[in-house]
């Protein structure tokens, strides 16, 4: 990228004396960490800025509902695979591409993850991005926090626009509560444009091939009226899923209904799933926990559901990873310190999904199901 050198030397500057937005509270309630958790991200962010993660010890890959939980030391503590601090390693690492697999004819190809520029850490996001440069024809998501810092302009210009910034003409983003932190997100809507919906909205929808849908929510409520049941955005999502209907639908928003992780699920979404449930939704995505997760088909209440919505966490960005807390029923795989990319194949039939990690680290997670109808 041509930002390459750039990144380079801003990784080349120790993290400790920065900012550390990874701890700071955020305004949405579940977003307040305590100061135990605090503790622990200090800990991974000393340790993982700008690494360039290397082999893991923990067995890759699973289409089977076998949780994969890394070991004791990543389980404690959230840290990358193995950081390396140097600058020169970070980028002889984001130079080595996965190779593409075509997707079948026929088909849509989605690819992204959320949480994913820090400044002190952009090294992590600039490995991410070479993931989502290998695969030229996809179409690019975001799961809120692109600016896992406060969300200003200059944080969009630098550190997320020298990364995932490469990839900004087929970018569909989701807004985070970090996004928002500046002038309620003015910032992020003037980055990214008419491409995030309704300028201080923040939910939209789009079609793409295989007759699929995704809806694209906004889960900071206070910013736009609440989420609740009648609230603007949640009959709008219901007008939307009624005027789609008889399609396969995919949404997204930032802070999971569902987790394992530091900040955990939230009701706050309930409405939303019910609303998914009913129209026979297929996937759920969702960031704000730094960590990898795949859930089991399940309903709004959480219970195992095979007519029900498959979610997944991916907060591997490039933000400073943090551990699982409590495991919640339906968690098939979980992964924590491994940067990376999720990739979605969409067909008029089925979806398979491929968790692609950064160069160097070994962890996986793949699979592949038929759609409800």
């Amino acid at each position: 990228m041509a930002a390459a050198s750039r990144i380079a030397r801003a990784c080349a500057k120790p993290a400790w004396g920065r900012h550390n937005s990874a701890v700071k509270p955020n305004r949405h309630p579940i977003g307040l960490l305590t100061a135990a958790a605090a503790s622990i991200l200090l800990v991974a962010t000393s340790l993982a800025a700008c690494g360039s993660p290397a082999a893991s010890s923990t067995p890759s890959s699973s289409s089977t509902p076998v949780a994969i939980v890394p070991d004791a030391a990543t389980a404690t503590a959230g840290l990358p695979e193995s950081p390396n601090p140097t600058a020169s390693s970070a980028m002889a690492a984001a130079t080595a591409s996965p190779t593409a697999v075509p997707a079948p004819s026929g088909s849509a190809v989605l690819v992204g993850a959320g949480d994913i520029c820090q400044v002190f850490a952009s090294g992590n996001a600039l490995h991410t991005a070479t993931l989502v440069e290998a695969l030229p024809s996809a179409g690019v998501f975001t799961l809120g926090d692109n600016s896992n810092d406060s969300g200003t302009a200059a944080q969009y210009a630098t550190c997320y626009g020298s990364t995932w910034g490469a990839f900004k003409s087929r970018t569909r983003p989701t807004a985070g509560n970090h996004d928002h932190l500046t002038s309620d997100g003015a910032p992020y809507y003037a980055y990214f444009g008419s491409a995030a919906g309704p300028a201080g909205k923040g939910y939209y929808s789009y079609d793409l091939a295989a007759n699929w849908h995704v809806i694209v929510l906004n889960a900071i409520c206070a910013e736009v009226g609440g989420c609740g049941a009648g609230s603007i955005q949640e009959t709008w999502l219901r007008a939307d899923l009624a005027a789609n209907s008889g399609k396969h639908v995919i949404a997204m928003w930032h802070i999971p209904r569902f987790s394992s992780g530091l900040h955990g699920g939230s009701t706050d979404y309930q409405t939303w799933w019910q609303d998914l449930y009913d129209a026979h939704a297929e996937i759920v995505l969702n960031g704000h926990d730094h960590e990898y997760e795949r859930f089991a088909p399940q309903s709004p209440t959480g219970a195992a559901d095979s007519r029900g919505i498959r979610e997944f966490v991916v907060g591997t960005g490039g933000a400073i990873p943090a551990p699982f807390l409590t495991v919640r029923a339906n968690s098939e795989v979980r992964r924590a310190g491994t940067y990376g990319a999720l990739k979605l194949t969409l067909t008029d039939r089925s979806y398979a999904w491929q968790f692609i990690p950064v160069a160097g680290s070994s962890f996986t997670d793949s699979g592949e199901t038929a759609t409800h109808d």
